[in-house]
C-alpha cells in the first residue's frame, strides 16, 4: 500500500507547470474559462420549471459542464506525460470524458437525490424540521466527504486507463487506499486557499471596476470585466488542482517522475 507524498506532488506539479505553462493556459482558457464565461453572461434569470426556456437553458449547462469535463481531463493529461500537443490531450480527453462522466455519477446521482428528498422535507417545515430528514442530510454529507476523498483521483484514472466507469471508481478506491487523511487534508487546504483566493479576487475586482467604471449589474461592461477575472482565476485554481491530482496519481501507480521535455504548442 504506497503512501502518497503530498509535498513530492506539489514539487512535481510545479515543475509541470512551469515546463508547459502556456499549453495549460491555452486549455484552461477554451475549456474552462470560456464555457464559465458563457454560462455567466448568457443564462438568463430563472424561468419557471418545465418552460422552453428552462429546458433549453438545462442543455446548454449540460454542455457546458460536458465542456468543463474535458478540460479537466485535458490539463490530467498534459500533467500525466508522455509530453503531448494540446489537440492531442483534447482528442484524448474527448474520448474517456463519458466513462469519466458515468463514475462521477455512480457515485454522486444518489447522494444527490436522497439528499434533496431530504431537503424538501426540511424545507417543507423549517420551523420544526423532522429529525430523520436532518439527520440523513448529515449523513449524507459525511458519506460524501468520505467518497470525495476516496475518489479523488477518478479524472486521472480515467485519462490513463481504458477501462468503464466501475473500473474506475475501483481503481481510485484502491490507489487512495491507506492515505485517506493525507488527502483530506490536502483537500481542506487547498478548498481553503482557493476559496480565499477567488473571494478576494472578486472582492478586489468588484471595488475597483465600481470605482473606475461604474455599477455592476448584468450585462454591463464593468459586470463583464468581473466575470472574466473571477472565471480566469477560478479556472487557475481548478488547473493546479487538477495537475496535482494527476502528479499523485502517477505516484501512487508507480509511474515515475515529470518528463522533461520541449513543450509542443500544435493544437
Amino acid at each position: 500500500m504506497a503512501k502518497v507524498s503530498i509535498s513530492q506532488a506539489w514539487d512535481e506539479s510545479r515543475a509541470v507547470l512551469a515546463r508547459d505553462s502556456k499549453l495549460f493556459a491555452a486549455v484552461a482558457l477554451a475549456l474552462l474559462v470560456l464555457p464559465g464565461l458563457a454560462v455567466n453572461v448568457l443564462l438568463p434569470e430563472a424561468a419557471g420549471l418545465g418552460t422552453s426556456a428552462t429546458i433549453l437553458w438545462t442543455v446548454v449547462l449540460i454542455v457546458g459542464f460536458l465542456i468543463t469535463f474535458v478540460g479537466q481531463l485535458s490539463i490530467v493529461r498534459l500533467a500525466m506525460g508522455p509530453h503531448v500537443t494540446v489537440g492531442e490531450a483534447i482528442r484524448h480527453a474527448a474520448s474517456r470524458v463519458l466513462p469519466f462522466l458515468g463514475a462521477f455519477l455512480l457515485w454522486a446521482a444518489p447522494l444527490v437525490v436522497i439528499a434533496s428528498v431530504a431537503f424538501q422535507t426540511v424545507r417543507a417545515n423549517p420551523a420544526q424540521p423532522p429529525l430523520a430528514a436532518s439527520l440523513v442530510m448529515l449523513a449524507v454529507a459525511i458519506v460524501g466527504i468520505f467518497l470525495a476523498v476516496r475518489l479523488l483521483l477518478l479524472s486521472a484514472v480515467s485519462s490513463a486507463e481504458h477501462v468503464g466507469p466501475l473500473t474506475i471508481l475501483r481503481r481510485s478506491w484502491d490507489l487512495t487506499a491507506g492515505n485517506w487523511w493525507r488527502l483530506f487534508g490536502f483537500v481542506i487546504v487547498f478548498l481553503i486557499g482557493g476559496i480565499a483566493l477567488i473571494w478576494a479576487t472578486t472582492a478586489v475586482v468588484g471595488l475597483v471596476a465600481r470605482l473606475t467604471i461604474g455599477e455592476i449589474s448584468r450585462g454591463s461592461v464593468a459586470g463583464l470585466i468581473v466575470i472574466l477575472i473571477v472565471q480566469t482565476v477560478t479556472a487557475a485554481v481548478y488547473a493546479l488542482m487538477f495537475v496535482m491530482q494527476a502528479r499523485i496519481y502517477v505516484q501512487l501507480a508507480g509511474g515515475g517522475e515529470p518528463q522533461a521535455s520541449v513543450p509542443r504548442s500544435g493544437i
